[in-house]
């Protein structure tokens, strides 16, 4: 297959408009001209330490203006960086850098405990900044087939895998976003979702496709959101339904400014009592639907329907495609339930280097997402389930096969389910069913110790249930959609 090259993103925008804005981060502001300049000094500082051209490297940091510097220097110099989620333990971190044979390390200082448990060279920020610097040997134009990063998804099974994003894939979703939303020049996009998710990163693309400011927050706080959103004119805001529930509840009274033209809303359904609040309070809110897959959106809520489709995610972005699939391959009739399948040029090409997961998952360039879903008569989407087992906390998403398979590593552990329960702050917990093994002791607090080494502390379990047994099918497959009904049969014996 072809693909086109275009100029490098970066260095074109700074050259089409080098005085605007480009990031606002706490009080300090960048033009265009200045992160190019302080990217191509990383980009140089990047070579000197031996990092080149096709490399996978690995970078761990947070939301900050020289992670969004560092990110673009790994651009300029061709670079494939692995972003790595910072919410990780070190044991889950490891695993995804040895997978993607990453040859070198990035780091906040902070995080830095984990060189010892890696054999590349690992670098904090201020060493990079101190290292020898070379001039750089800048890539003048990307090729749209070419991958620019990897962000890793759990799976409903199995250990996690690396989504290749390619230049074509982040270029055609900012295009499908800009179609859709629509652009103007007075738009200002705030993203206080973390960077090392397709929902972050795909902002900071926009900014430097469109010639957009960011405004840049290290995370989410409601009222330094409602401030920034007056004081620094934000038009657009990327959330998931925790944040704009508390944005709801701190506004209380008050409304947004007229030039707030809306919030993207992604991160799974949100409940329809929250949606009928920003109704009232006359917030603009529309719906998304996407993955790390598909480069972040691939089906919104256009702005005209956002009051008469309350609820739906809307249809697919200009360049996508979308498809409801039964059990037997036949295409879904209206309002029938069946697998979400989508396709278009901000859909991956694959998983890094897994090609029999590949092929299962892509099959003549569509995407089989696991998600279940139905499209009314005029073809709008209503997501149902979320990867059918999908918990998703906050925003992050949470697979129970991945936790069930720390808890099962226990040695008093003979069995474990786990599944998604509401919460009226996070949206949902994962809660854990356990079954000791003979004469076993283990209690949930060992159990969450045990979790906590393993896992990403979102991901440990709320609560550890003891029973007897799990609930299977004929085949003995783990049936999760009936755990919740151990909820009030079991008994925590501790």
């Amino acid at each position: 297959m072809q693909f086109e090259n275009i100029p490098n993103f970066l260095k074109k925008r700074a050259f089409l408009t080098p005085d605007r804005t480009a990031i606002y981060f706490n009080e300090t502001t960048m033009t265009f001209k200045e992160l190019y300049e302080g990217a191509y000094q990383t980009a140089g500082k990047l070579q000197g330490a031996g990092i080149k051209k096709d490399q996978y490297i690995g970078v761990l940091l947070k939301n900050h203006l020289e992670t969004v510097v560092l990110l673009f220097a790994l651009q300029l110099l061709g670079v494939k960086a692995i972003i790595l989620n910072n919410r990780l333990s070190v044991k889950e971190l490891v695993w995804q850098l040895n997978d993607s044979r990453a040859t070198a390390l990035v780091l906040e200082a902070e995080f830095q405990g984990i060189k010892h448990e890696v054999h590349i060279p690992v670098f904090t920020k201020e060493q990079l900044w101190s290292a020898p610097h070379e001039m750089p040997e800048i890539q003048e134009e990307v090729n749209l087939g070419d991958i620019c990063t990897v962000m890793y998804t759990s799976g409903t099974t199995g250990n996690p895998k690396g989504v290749l994003q390619t230049y074509g894939n982040h270029w055609w979703s900012a295009v499908g976003s800009a179609l859709n939303l629509g652009y103007t020049e007075s738009d200002r996009w705030l993203c206080s979702v973390p960077l090392f998710h397709i929902s972050g990163f795909s902002i900071l693309m926009r900014g430097v496709i469109y010639g957009m400011p960011i405004i840049l927050h290290e995370s989410f706080n409601a009222e330094r959101t409602i401030i920034d959103i007056e004081t620094k004119h934000v038009t657009i805001m990327s959330v998931v339904g925790t944040m704009l529930s508390r944005i709801v509840d701190t506004l209380k009274n008050a409304q947004l400014p007229v030039h707030f033209r809306c919030f993207l809303l992604g991160g799974g359904p949100a409940p329809l009592p929250l949606l009928e609040a920003c109704l009232a309070k006359n917030l603009p809110v529309f719906q998304s639907y996407g993955m790390t897959e598909t480069s972040s959106q691939i089906v919104t809520l256009a702005p005209e329907y956002s009051m008469t489709k309350l609820g739906s995610a809307g249809k697919p972005l200009l360049p996508s495609q979308l498809k409801v699939v039964l059990e037997n391959g036949e295409i879904a009739s209206s309002r029938e339930a069946g697998e979400i399948v989508v396709k278009g040029p901000n859909v991956t090409g694959g998983y890094l280097y897994q090609p029999e997961i590949t092929k299962d998952k892509l099959k003549d360039g569509w995407l089989h997402t696991g998600d279940i879903g139905y499209l009314d008569e005029e073809g709008f989407l209503y997501v149902l389930e979320r990867r059918s087992d999908l918990i998703i906390s906050g925003g992050e998403n949470i697979y129970p096969a991945e936790i069930e398979s720390v808890l099962l590593a226990h040695p008093d552990v003979a069995e474990a389910g786990v599944t998604g329960l509401s919460d009226e702050t996070w949206g949902q917990v994962p809660v854990a069913f356990i079954v000791r093994k003979e004469n076993a002791v283990v209690t949930k607090q060992q159990l969450q110790e045990h979790c906590l080494v393993n896992l990403a502390k979102y991901k440990v379990p709320k609560k550890f249930l003891f029973t007897e047994m799990l609930p299977r099918n004929a085949a003995n497959k783990l049936l999760r959609r009936k755990l919740y009904e151990l909820v009030n049969e079991s008994r925590d014996n501790d």
